[in-house]
C-alpha cells in the first residue's frame, strides 16, 4: 500500500532510461511567444503576472533593484509552471522533490551570504545582534541568529516540497480507496475535483511565497544590493 502510494514521487521507473525529469523543462517548448504575429492571450497573461510580481517584490526591497526582482519573478514563474504541470495526468511532479527545491534555495541563499559578508561585513555583523540586546545575551543572540540564518534555505525548500506532496498524497490515497470500493465513486470524484481546485491555488501560492521569502532574505543582506 505504502509502496504504491509513494511510487508517484519516485523519479526512477522500471525503464533503463527514465525521462521523468524532462517534464521540468517541457514548458520551454511553449514559452517563446515572441515569434507570434500578434500578441495572444497567454502572452498577455504572462506579462500581466510578471508586472504584478515585479511591483509586489519591489515594495519589499529597501532600494529598487530590477536585477533582484527579475531573478525572483523568473523563479516564481518557474515554480508556478512546474506546479501546474504536476497536476496534469502522467506528468512527473518535479517540484514535489526536495532535491529540486534545495537546488533553487541553496545557491540563491549562498550567493546572497557571500555578497553580504565579502562586500559589507560590518552590516552583516550588525544583523547578528539586534538593537537593544543586553550585553549578557549577545553571545546567545549571535548563535541563535546564525542558526536561523543557516536554516533559511532549508525552511523555504521544505515548505515548498511539503505543501506539494501533501495534496498529491491525499489525492493518491483517495484514488486507491475508490479502486477497492466503487460504491463511493461519485463522492470521490466530487472530492477529487475540490482537491484539484485546492491544489491549483496551492501551486500559485507556493511560487509566490518562495519568491517573496527569497526577496525578504535578500533585502536583509544589504539595503544597497544591486545586480
Amino acid at each position: 500500500m505504502m509502496t504504491n502510494l509513494f511510487s508517484t514521487f519516485d523519479p526512477a521507473t522500471t525503464m533503463k532510461l527514465s525521462m521523468n525529469w524532462l517534464s521540468t523543462m517541457l514548458y520551454l517548448l511553449i514559452l517563446p511567444m515572441m515569434y507570434w504575429i500578434l500578441p495572444n492571450r497567454p502572452q498577455m497573461m504572462m506579462t500581466m503576472i510578471s508586472n504584478k510580481l515585479h511591483n509586489e517584490l519591489s515594495l519589499l526591497l529597501k532600494k529598487n533593484s530590477y536585477g533582484v526582482t527579475l531573478m525572483m519573478v523568473s523563479l516564481a514563474l518557474f515554480i508556478l509552471i512546474n506546479n501546474f504541470m504536476g497536476l496534469m495526468p502522467y506528468v512527473f511532479t518535479s517540484s514535489s522533490h526536495l532535491i529540486v527545491s534545495m537546488t533553487m534555495a541553496i545557491p540563491l541563499w549562498l550567493s546572497m551570504m557571500l555578497y553580504g559578508w565579502i562586500m559589507h561585513t560590518n552590516h552583516m555583523l550588525m544583523h547578528l545582534v539586534p538593537s537593544g540586546t543586553p550585553a549578557a545575551l549577545m553571545p546567545f543572540m549571535v548563535v541563535i541568529e546564525t542558526i536561523s540564518n543557516v536554516m533559511r534555505p532549508g525552511s523555504v525548500a521544505v515548505g515548498l516540497t511539503g505543501n506539494m506532496i501533501a495534496g498529491h498524497l491525499l489525492m493518491s490515497l483517495l484514488g486507491n480507496m475508490t479502486i477497492k470500493n466503487m460504491i463511493f465513486l461519485p463522492m470521490t470524484i466530487l472530492i477529487q475535483m475540490m482537491l484539484l481546485m485546492f491544489e491549483m491555488a496551492v501551486a500559485i501560492i507556493q511560487g509566490y511565497v518562495f519568491s517573496v521569502l527569497s526577496t525578504l532574505y535578500s533585502s536583509e543582506v544589504n539595503y544597497e544590493i544591486t545586480l
